[in-house]
């Protein structure tokens, strides 16, 4: 089992939670976990750089002056690549960066991701906060308090608006519902900070578990 720091409402330590690394995967993928982070980089590209063909070009096929005789060198159509404003000889389209990973494979790398960090000492779990107003400067004193103040990914069990926009503008740090993260998002920050019901769902014992 791996012991897991708890802190309360205040941000106090108060105890531990163990959870079983079988549910993480049992061991870390490396392979798995760089497949995913490439794929998540890879799909937010646009691929939207293109560049213009010698179809594209505006101008005549016409042959500019005939071929001996003018004294200049040799020159082809005015769309040709090698004039100034003409198409490129290989233009490059529009790209298709995108790459798939099936469900469980995301699932998996997003729980090695979770594991890894458990063995770095990275992860640390808080009882369900309820703010009635959103308040950065309580929310910061939280972090602070989990020594989670230098970057986290702050996971909730479900969707909570005031803890969500208590925390948006404050610098390297995530607020999401645990259903939204991936491996990327572990892995990004410095910290993974995890609300009990976060944890609930994670273990599959919440309400909100995943299918």
């Amino acid at each position: 089992m791996l012991s897991i720091p708890l802190y309360d409402k205040q941000g106090k330590r108060s105890g531990e939670v163990e959870i079983d690394p079988q549910i993480l995967g049992g061991e870390i993928r490396p392979q798995l976990l760089k497949q995913a982070i490439v794929a998540w980089q890879a799909n937010a590209r646009q691929g939207s750089s293109a560049t213009r063909s010698r179809g594209m070009v505006i101008g005549s096929t016409r042959k500019l002056y005939r071929q001996k005789g003018t004294g200049n060198a040799r020159a082809g159509a005015r769309r040709t690549c090698v004039r100034r404003g003409g198409g490129v000889a290989f233009a490059k389209g529009q790209q298709n960066y995108s790459q798939s990973l099936n469900k469980k494979m995301k699932r998996l790398a997003r729980n090695n991701a979770i594991l890894a960090k458990i063995q770095s000492e990275q992860v640390v779990v808080i009882e369900d906060i309820d703010f009635d107003v959103p308040s950065t400067k309580r929310f910061v004193s939280l972090l602070s308090a989990m020594g989670a103040d230098q970057g986290c990914l702050f996971a909730m069990g479900g969707a909570d608006d005031p803890v969500y926009r208590s925390g948006r503008n404050v610098l390297k740090t995530e607020v999401r519902p645990f259903a939204e993260i991936c491996a990327y998002d572990v892995l990004l920050r410095r910290k993974l900070v995890l609300t009990r019901s976060a944890l609930d769902v994670l273990t599959g014992q919440g309400a909100g578990k995943e299918s």
